[in-house]
């Protein structure tokens, strides 16, 4: 039976990427593998994940009903991991500036850069810096994975 790919766009089979963390058997040694199984968690709905590992002093408490209206309303199509700064075992903070593909009604693109800290051994995420999208050249593939060309697409 083949493995599932991991929603989080590191081409390795589900149970041995993201699913070790969103079952909990394991934590997140980096930030840039939080910020991936946060991804993973959007991707499949865990609201349950995605609040545990939003920093407790950032929780609000309609975080649980505004994560699920969330989830449940949008298609996360791709993730591309641009760049990280710290973030690793050995670190106490980090920044990921990703890329994600969704669609709610229409494709749509979040470029963001995201702060993560660790307390107490494990990383959480506390908040992000909405970045303008990537905006390819009239030629290249369009963002939202359509295959036509940009300016076929979604070009202007």
């Amino acid at each position: 039976m083949p493995k599932e790919l991991c929603p989080c766009g590191s081409k390795k089979a589900y149970q041995y990427c993201c699913e070790m963390y969103l079952s909990g058997k394991k934590k997140p040694e980096t930030a840039e593998k939080l910020m991936r199984s946060r991804y993973t968690a959007f991707y499949r709905g865990d609201v349950n994940y995605l609040v545990a590992t939003l920093h407790p002093d950032c929780r609000k408490p309609d975080d649980y009903q505004a994560l699920s209206k969330s989830v449940n309303h949008t298609q996360w199509l791709g993730l591309t991991v641009l760049n990280t700064q710290k973030g690793k075992k050995n670190d106490v903070s980090g920044y990921v500036e990703f890329e994600a593909i969704y669609q709610i009604d229409e494709p749509g693109q979040l470029h963001e850069r995201s702060r993560f800290v660790k307390a107490d051994g494990q990383w959480f995420y506390v908040d992000g810096e909405i970045l303008l999208g990537t905006i390819p050249k009239r030629n290249q593939p369009c963002w939202c994975g359509s295959g036509k060309k940009y300016r076929q697409c979604h070009g202007i």
